[in-house]
């Protein structure tokens, strides 16, 4: 009998990609499943691999300041701040005041209160109050603000800093003729970074889609 394509089980390939990555800590172990058991759409935790790859990609860049929009249950927080040298600091950005209790209590027991700043509000009303530099900005919040989030941003990002943008896949999606209006928000996102000349950018099929554009010098 033929054996499958591995691109028909991707549940199993998934599953062994989780098996060879380093694994999660007791904090974040518990924090994901708080997370199943308190919140109704706890697929918009990074998880795993997306937080491993975050936590790797932090540590590469080493950012003095670095930017989160959209906190959720602080997953992603705190892996971004594990990767950031000891004297940095993460600015987080979360709409729903009814998070604040978890995100605080995980940030806490992961001893990152020094280093992470949970502002609980609008972020298209916060980030233009924040002071940049920023060396990393991850961007995972309403879709339909994504480009706002972008350009607001921009400015505050160090030359040669990194902006990265979660879900610019929405499931596949994005290549279909028939868009939402979340989808048509996040296709024009993707069509507005590859048209930006001031940046170089990729985008990864990791999970949902991860979107990397790195600031170019001089821009």
């Amino acid at each position: 009998m033929k054996a499958k394509n591995v691109k028909d089980r991707p549940g199993e390939l998934i599953r062994y990609c989780e098996a060879h990555t380093t694994p999660v800590s007791e904090v974040l172990y518990r924090l994901e499943r708080e997370t199943h058991l308190r919140t109704l759409s706890p697929q918009m935790l990074s998880g795993h691999l997306q937080g491993q790859l975050l936590r790797m990609i932090s540590a590469m860049i080493r950012p003095r300041q670095a930017l989160e929009i959209g906190t959720f249950t602080g997953y992603s927080a705190i892996c971004i701040a594990v990767g950031m040298p000891a004297d940095s600091v993460l600015h987080t950005i979360e709409a729903n005041v009814e998070l604040r209790y978890m995100v605080e209590k995980y940030v806490a027991e992961a001893g990152l209160t020094e280093r992470i700043r949970l502002h609980i509000g609008n972020a298209l009303d916060i980030v233009p109050a924040l002071e940049g530099p920023f060396d990393l900005v991850w961007i995972d919040a309403g879709k339909l603000d994504y480009a706002d989030y972008y350009d607001m941003v921009f400015d505050k990002v160090s030359p040669g800093g990194y902006i990265l943008a979660d879900n610019v896949l929405w499931s596949g999606k994005v290549i279909s003729e028939n868009r939402d209006a979340d989808t048509e928000a996040l296709h024009r996102f993707n069509q507005k970074i590859q048209a930006d000349t001031r940046v170089e950018n990729i985008i990864l099929p990791i999970r949902d889609g991860i979107l990397m554009a790195r600031k170019l010098p001089g821009a």
